[in-house]
């Protein structure tokens, strides 16, 4: 693989302009006026360099995306939601590989360079949904890495023959263990956390809960899965997902379990959708909190919204949670990408040299004016290749896996 040299760009994290030398795939160098003869030199002057821009919470499988529009046809109602997705979800083809495939070209062509997937595993679906993420992945094996959490959507304890899916996903190479509301929706949060890191610890699984139960209910789940992550000496491998609790209980319980969270490595993932409550992102960072951030569902039969974009997520996030300092819009940026690497595990993430080259370059001058303005992606770089340029996925990247 040749050398590659993106001139005169401003990395994010560095003082002033330099030079970023690609070579193997990793970041070789970093600095101003780099002597590379020989190198292919991308003049990337005056714009914004950012490490690859990172999916923290999605549902691949659920996505309409790249098919004909379809009217959001369910009540306001989570239960109302859920009947619906069981519902239509066999009249519209889901889980489809076509329309996963098409999102994440979307994903790619806007910078995202690493997925998290929860993906629904149930008696009705069965693993369709694993098997139809796995096929459209591998379809861009190389330009866009994608883990997925087998998830029990529609309940564990209350939907049996589920745990039993859970663990042959996890057997079959899934790598991550779901839970949803052990006590609002499983009304049984201690047996619903055995069954979780139980699964979790038997097959060397990490762990991402969706936790919607608001106020004490919700702080009271999030203190046993505390408890159950240094139990289970899971820390750095556990996320909460949503954790509305932590918007809407007093200063003094939030910061205890801020510095819960922390001790025991437990990551906080927010999606900052509709009105739904947003944890404290600024509070969270201060107390050692790790916070990612994704796009939730994305036109799905949960709901029409959801643009597959990391720098539109994260400032929606910047918004919801009143930032307007620079400084405290970048901790929306952080989320939506050391954040969301930390999260996954991802190694070798950043500008550092040695870092796997995931990059992307915007017209910007700082990383908020880039959450705010959100400019077109002028090009994504994925293991020191380019795979995308001026928003688009580069012709002839699909199907050719990592020979690309």
């Amino acid at each position: 693989m040749p050398e590659t040299l993106l001139r005169g760009g401003r990395p994010w994290g560095h003082d002033g302009p330099a030079d970023v030398l690609i070579r193997d795939g990793l970041i070789a160098r970093v600095g101003p006026d780099l002597d590379t003869p020989g190198a292919e030199v991308i003049d990337v002057a005056g714009r914004l360099v950012l490490p690859g821009l990172v999916e923290a919470h999605c549902h691949l499988d659920k996505t309409l995306y790249g098919g004909p529009w379809v009217p959001h046809s369910a009540g306001d109602p989570l239960a109302e939601r859920i009947a619906n997705d069981r519902r239509r979800r066999g009249e519209l083809g889901v889980p489809d590989a076509g329309r996963i495939g098409a999102l994440l070209e979307r994903m790619v062509a806007a910078g995202t360079t690493h997925v998290r997937t929860h993906t629904d595993v149930d008696p009705e679906v069965g693993l369709a949904g694993v098997e139809a993420v796995r096929a459209a992945a591998a379809r861009l094996d190389g330009i866009v890495s994608v883990e997925q959490v087998a998830f029990p959507q529609h309940g564990l304890l209350t939907n049996p023959g589920t745990a039993e899916l859970l663990d042959e996903a996890l057997k079959d190479g899934v790598g991550t263990v779901g839970g949803i509301d052990p006590a609002g929706f499983d009304r049984d949060p201690v047996r619903h956390l055995d069954v979780v890191f139980g699964l979790a610890e038997r097959h060397g699984a990490g762990v991402d809960l969706h936790l919607h139960d608001g106020g004490t209910l919700g702080a009271w789940e999030i203190e046993l899965i505390i408890e159950r992550t240094r139990a289970a000496g899971l820390g750095g491998r556990v996320a909460i997902s949503h954790a509305y609790a932590l918007g809407q209980i007093g200063e003094a319980q939030r910061d205890r379990l801020a510095e819960g969270l922390a001790e025991a490595g437990v990551t906080l993932v927010t999606c900052a959708v509709y009105d739904f409550p947003v944890p404290p992102v600024k509070r969270l960072r201060a107390a050692g909190v790790n916070i990612a951030c994704g796009h939730d569902g994305i036109r799905d039969l949960w709901g029409p919204y959801g643009s597959g974009d990391m720098l539109d997520r994260a400032m929606h996030l910047a918004y919801r949670s009143t930032f307007r300092r620079d400084e405290d819009i970048e901790l929306a940026l952080d989320a939506a990408t050391y954040g969301g690497a930390r999260a996954l595990g991802v190694e070798g993430y950043g500008l550092a040299v040695g870092a796997t080259a995931d990059l992307v370059v915007v017209q910007a001058r700082t990383p908020a004016e880039a959450v705010v303005t959100r400019p077109v992606r002028d090009l994504v770089v994925k293991a020191g290749r380019v795979v995308a340029s001026e928003g688009r996925l580069l012709p002839g990247l699909q199907d050719r896996g990592a020979a690309v």
